[in-house]
């Protein structure tokens, strides 16, 4: 979920500091806000990971990893994993341009970002694999109501909203969950830590051992503030 907060400048800037001083990909731009660059890795249809830094895409909402959508015959989708494979398309082997405007509660920066073939996040509206968040933003509202013309990926059929669906599965975590808190913090075989939030789609399934240091996590920045990760579907 794209929540701006308003103390986040000086954090932001301490963030885009420390990455700016180990990742020689990284240059200034003419705003105030530097312009961060690299290779990024997929997290979901929405969210990179830019060396230490996560990439919010400004402006839009992807379906998430699991999440179905309907298709024109009435039949289910797997519009959240075409989603984030879309994205992973259109940053494969690309150096990425992105301007920071600002940090969520969770600790990622919310960006708009470049690849060679233009704006990742209007070609993603402009695809039908994310909705314009016009809580925080009109920039695609045009773009949206194309693709919804055209009956474009999520508006071939129904499609809940995937601010709906993280709002309705985490309700229902929360009633479930230890404390009320139910983000799953899991160990990996590898050893990682990796923290699933309730839409994750392995979210049932992922058991926590807490006699192994697995925990519960209350939100995602103390999960971020404690060194776990969140799990990525690329």
């Amino acid at each position: 979920m794209e929540k701006k907060v308003g103390r986040t400048t000086k954090l932001l800037a301490r963030l885009l500091a420390g990455f700016m001083s180990g990742t020689p990909a990284t240059s200034s731009a003419t705003s105030n806000a530097p312009l961060v660059s690299g290779i990024a890795t997929v997290v979901d249809g929405d969210t990179l990971r830019l060396g230490p830094l996560f990439i919010r895409i400004h402006g839009i909402d992807a379906p998430e990893q699991g999440q179905t959508c309907q298709q024109r015959n009435g039949r289910a989708w797997d519009c959240g994993s075409a989603a984030t494979a879309a994205m992973a398309e259109m940053v494969e082997h690309q150096v990425l341009r992105c301007v920071p405007l600002d940090m969520d509660v969770y600790g990622r920066i919310i960006a708009r970002c470049e690849a060679a073939d233009g704006d990742l996040g209007r070609e993603m509206v402009a695809r039908g694999l994310a909705w314009a968040y016009s809580e925080y933003s009109k920039a695609y509202s045009d773009v949206e109501t194309a693709a919804r013309t055209r009956k474009l990926g999520i508006w071939q059929g129904a499609a809940q909203p995937a601010w709906e669906y993280r709002a309705n599965r985490w309700e229902r975590a929360v009633a479930a969950a230890p404390s009320g808190c139910p983000i799953k913090g899991n160990i990996s075989g590898k050893g990682e830590r990796i923290y699933h939030t309730p839409w994750s789609p392995v979210y049932e399934r992922t058991q926590i051992d807490e006699a192994k240091g697995e925990r519960w996590f209350c939100d995602e920045a103390e999960a971020a503030e404690a060194g776990w990760r969140p799990a990525r579907w690329r």
